[in-house]
């Protein structure tokens, strides 16, 4: 397919589909579809729960974006979550994508006051989730204690164990939990970023973790009489302040981020185009403003958990910015390591692997999920199947199931190559979202040598089978 002037043109996102389906069998090890009645912005890895010989049972947190006919939902699945080299090729060749997976099943609604924007799973108990909606506050739940709910109009909300006050506008993607304290960060439209510690709230669950506790039962708390938004009757929770607020930016926060090596160290990124670290023990201004992170809006950000020099930011630019702390300094425009160039929209989320230092995801509105490997940039490819002349430097994976923009996915820490991500597919099909759960074949990402030498010890096998 050629335009004129001789370039070629873009498939469309049917093109683009139908072929990557073509190749599916070859390129994944495992790959889950599920088809979404209501868009989820938000998917995230919960706690293992069973472990078995092919597979293991995992909790799996969604939202249901819902038109209003019926009420919003935070969504507890349990996820079948099938180990490597076990999934028959003719499962993965033939999955329907208008159908539901039955590797993922339902355990568990809240009815959630408002759309859930963005969920985030605290390390130190994973069943402790907060979430943002069209609101000043965070809300945090406990999913194994909250009720089952039947989600049907003029149903009532779930009440929220805790709620996080602070922000003085809503807040409504930013947010962050701490890999080392239970502390929770956001930022919001108000131009601030808010940091909160709920170790008392945390420790006094503990302490009774009976199945009748629904809440957080700390004495000398607050409470609040408004949930959220689209609440008629009042719902009284405890509520408690901020331990901080920050203010540096000069529009909306899109981002927060923790260092993975300290509670009190963190990041933000906003509409302003800056990048700003803070370090609360030195007070409430920023430690390093760099004015232009990007020549556009921020969208997220991340902070390489293995070597807590690197930093990612995406934007709308559809760019990753690669930055070194330690070469940061404030005002001007910032000098990135590497500029990431894969994308042919506006780059939604990034993500370090917990496995490798090396890599991380990009999700972007282009529909396109991209694997990068910066230590691959300016080598020779080590594995032939890296080897494509017009990939951009670092780039070794491109997962394009998604026929909408891919709003957001995360890395699966119990088994560090799958990955979940969801999409908003209402604009390109008319339909809600889908979820997908995948595992690219380790030969993409392994050594060739490595390859070679496995692939040669059934080399009889194969020309056996062929003949």
């Amino acid at each position: 397919m050629k335009e004129e002037g001789g370039r070629a043109a873009q498939p469309t996102v049917d093109e683009r589909y139908t072929q990557w389906k073509s190749l599916v069998p070859i390129l994944y090890d495992w790959l889950a579809n599920h088809n979404l009645v209501w868009p989820s912005l938000s998917c995230r890895w919960g706690p293992l729960i069973e472990t078995a010989t092919y597979k293991n049972r995992q909790r799996l947190y969604l939202s249901e974006q819902t038109d209003g006919s019926v009420p919003n939902t935070l969504v507890i699945a349990n996820c079948e979550v099938v180990k490597p080299r076990v999934a028959a090729a003719e499962h993965i060749s033939q999955f329907n994508e208008e159908a539901r997976s039955p590797f993922v099943k339902k355990f568990k609604t809240i009815i959630h006051p408002g759309e859930v924007n963005r969920i985030r799973e605290l390390p130190q108990s994973s069943k402790i989730v907060a979430t943002h909606t069209d609101s000043p506050d965070v809300l945090i739940w406990d999913v194994e204690a909250q009720p089952n709910r039947h989600a049907v109009l003029g149903a009532q909300d779930s009440r929220p164990d805790l709620i996080l006050t602070g922000h003085q506008d809503n807040a409504e993607f930013a947010l962050a939990m701490c890999p080392i304290e239970p502390f929770v960060l956001s930022g919001g439209k108000d131009k601030s970023v808010v940091l909160w510690s709920i170790q008392d709230h945390i420790s006094s669950l503990a302490a009774d973790p009976g199945p009748s506790k629904s809440q957080f039962g700390v004495s000398g708390v607050k409470s609040i009489t408004k949930v959220g938004v689209g609440n008629d009757k009042p719902v009284e929770s405890p509520t408690i302040g901020p331990r901080g607020t920050y203010l540096g930016h000069g529009d909306t926060v899109e981002d927060v981020q923790f260092c993975p090596s300290s509670a009190e160290e963190f990041c933000s990124v906003g509409d302003d185009s800056c990048l700003i670290l803070w370090d609360a023990r030195t007070g409430s201004s920023p430690v390093v403003k760099v004015e232009k992170a990007h020549n556009a809006d921020l969208h997220c950000v991340d902070w390489n958990p293995h070597d807590v020099n690197l930093i990612l930011t995406g934007s709308a630019d559809n760019s990753i910015h690669m930055f070194d702390r330690r070469k940061l300094t404030s005002g001007g425009v910032g000098s990135p390591v590497h500029i990431f160039e894969g994308h042919n929209a506006a780059v939604l989320c990034v993500q370090w692997s917990p496995d490798k230092s090396s890599v991380f995801g990009s999700s972007a509105e282009d529909g396109i999920l991209n694997i990068w490997d910066h230590e691959k940039i300016g080598k020779r490819p080590d594995n032939a199947l890296s080897r494509v002349s017009d990939h951009p430097p670092g780039l070794f994976f491109r997962h394009a199931g998604h026929r909408d923009k891919v709003v957001d996915f995360h890395w699966n820490s119990c088994d560090p190559w799958t990955i979940v991500s969801v999409s908003d597919d209402g604009e390109s099909t008319g339909g809600g979202g889908t979820l997908q759960i995948w595992r690219m074949i380790d030969m993409i990402y392994r050594p060739e040598d490595e390859v070679v030498a496995e692939l040669d010890k059934f080399k009889s096998h194969i020309l056996t089978c062929s003949s």
